[in-house]
């Protein structure tokens, strides 16, 4: 029979006052309703910091990545003095979009009547305006958006008020310090769309408790529950750590690196740096998804990844990472039939949310920050 309307909102909210060791999986109406998807667009991605890709794809000037962030049509550039800049990506004449996908441009040319801007936003010609005697070149410049990059990462923000990423994630970084984040160079990048919520596909990121059965095919029989380490989460990210097989070589840290020590050597970080950034950290290689929802049942997949430049000299690393690449689709595949499946689940009208592995904690810390991010939106 039909489930009863439940708040969604009310919903979470209950489900995260139950202590970790009692927890339940989300209700839901979290992943369902498109009431929660607005709380969300409205009180985390129009607050919180987007990911739209690293640093070494955006190096020479006129570089340039488009993306859209709750609603904001956003372009982020390398401008013409070498820096990283972000502002809107709407023609200030009849307001079509202007820039889409990656690519480099030594100006903004907007495809509908051609107006023409500068790297740094301001308009540099628009034809047939000469007859309109209010119009001033000099009055026309672009809204610029907040933009940081951290230890490699490009992030944007519509928020003026947000903290900085750098205060955001200190712990992060003192973390991996060893790791050298920034010093890993993007090899891949793509743009994909599942049908699932990008909640589902965060929380299979944040929790290994499925490599055994859904990478059967891959990587599972690799993956040794008990060697997984789920430490409580932070405010602004949780993360949990597995030891890597030596047989893999380019997930160890290479021959040249003296920062990292013992198992250290051999150890991934899973990242989630909220609300959306999931970094797979090897002391060899990383692989990212940054997410974006496109309603409830649909989510925006930015996919990159790369090896660390220590590598970067050795005769076979392109080959190793080839190998590694295909390994990463076929992961893929597996990660999107696994969470497909999981939405058409929660779209049940008699799915009942179970309780939690150990191996979920990251799961529950990722409910508790969606839940304070709401609360905090909503009572401003």
């Amino acid at each position: 029979m039909p489930k009863d309307h439940i708040d969604p909102i009310a919903a979470l909210r209950e489900n995260t006052s139950v202590p970790f060791e009692r927890a339940r999986a989300m209700p839901t109406e979290v992943y369902t309703e498109q009431s929660f998807v607005d709380a969300e667009l409205e009180y985390i991605f129009r607050k919180d910091w987007y990911c739209v890709g690293r640093a070494d794809a955006l190096s020479a000037p006129g570089d340039y990545v488009a993306c859209e962030l709750a609603g904001q049509p956003i372009v982020v550039l390398r401008d013409r003095d070498g820096d990283l800049r972000a502002m809107s990506n709407v023609c200030l004449h009849r307001m079509s979009t202007l820039l889409h996908g990656r690519g480099n441009a030594k100006t903004i040319v907007c495809p509908y009547h051609a107006w023409t801007y500068n790297l740094d936003g301001k308009l540099r010609g628009a034809p047939a305006m000469t007859k309109n005697e209010g119009f001033c070149k000099d009055q026309y410049a672009l809204p610029q958006v907040r933009c940081e990059e951290w230890l490699g990462w490009v992030f944007v923000c519509l928020d003026p008020e947000a903290t900085p990423v750098a205060a955001q994630l200190a712990e992060v970084a003192a973390k991996i310090e060893g790791y050298d984040m920034a010093n890993y160079s993007e090899a891949f990048y793509e743009e994909h769309v599942w049908d699932t919520n990008w909640k589902v596909l965060a929380e299979n990121f944040m929790e290994s408790y499925h490599l055994p059965v859904c990478h059967a095919g891959t990587i599972g029989g690799l993956s040794r529950l008990e060697d997984m380490i789920c430490p409580p989460g932070h405010a602004a990210f949780n993360y949990h750590t597995i030891l890597k097989d030596e047989s893999l070589r380019i997930a160890m840290a290479h021959p040249s690196n003296d920062r990292l020590e013992g198992d250290a050597r051999r150890t991934t970080y899973l990242l989630a740096l909220y609300p959306s950034l999931m970094i797979t950290l090897t002391p060899g290689y990383f692989w990212y998804l940054s997410l974006h929802p496109k309603g409830p049942g649909q989510v925006h997949i930015r996919f990159g990844g790369g090896m660390s430049n220590d590598f970067a000299a050795d005769p076979d690393a392109q080959d190793n990472f080839t190998a590694l690449k295909t390994l990463l689709d076929e992961v893929n595949v597996e990660d999107r039939g696994c969470t497909e499946k999981v939405y058409r689940g929660l779209c049940s009208e008699v799915a009942t949310p179970g309780h939690l592995s150990h191996l979920e904690r990251p799961n529950y810390d990722f409910a508790k920050y969606l839940m304070a991010r709401i609360d905090a939106g909503s009572s401003s």
